[in-house]
């Protein structure tokens, strides 16, 4: 039988990530859910494209590829790809149930508002993911004994 004299310090990490629902944030026209955004797209609706990528981690310039802003100007029964590929994008990244379908015809119906509602997610999603570290010490000199289920303390009185 052995015997533990002394436990040494216990030194233990957890982190913990806090998780969102898997729905989106906001309906495509709740505009008023945050009117800096409604304001950006409304004066100057590129840079509001152009701001979104780049909060999302890809290139700021990557909007300006849908042909002539073409959902902005009118669909011409066109789908603009890069619209288009941005909802499907957030929508994976942050596991919102949908499908390629959907993003094709909100983004060719609705172009502003889809913007609007891709700027407000990832606001929202970036604002409130964080990751909490938690650092526990327990320093222990304790005797302790082997037990059929772990270790207990050797009490003297």
């Amino acid at each position: 039988m052995d015997t533990v004299i002394s436990q040494p310090g216990v030194i233990t990490t957890q982190t913990v990530t806090v998780s969102q629902s898997y729905r989106w944030g906001s309906g495509l026209c709740d505009c008023c859910d945050d009117c800096g955004i409604c304001c950006c797209a409304f004066w100057c609706f590129p840079c509001l494209q152009c701001s979104t990528v780049s909060d999302f981690g890809e290139c700021s310039c990557l909007p300006l590829l849908d042909p002539c802003l073409m959902g902005y100007v009118g669909c011409s029964g066109v789908c603009p790809p890069i619209t288009m590929a941005t909802r499907a994008a957030v929508r994976e990244r942050y596991k919102i149930p949908g499908s390629i379908c959907d993003d094709c015809i909100t983004s060719c119906c609705c172009y502003s508002c889809t913007w609007c509602q891709i700027a407000r997610e990832i606001k929202v999603r970036n604002q409130s993911s964080t990751i909490t570290t938690a650092q526990t010490t327990l320093i222990s000199n304790v005797p302790m004994i082997p037990q059929a289920h772990g270790y207990s303390p050797i009490v003297e009185y």
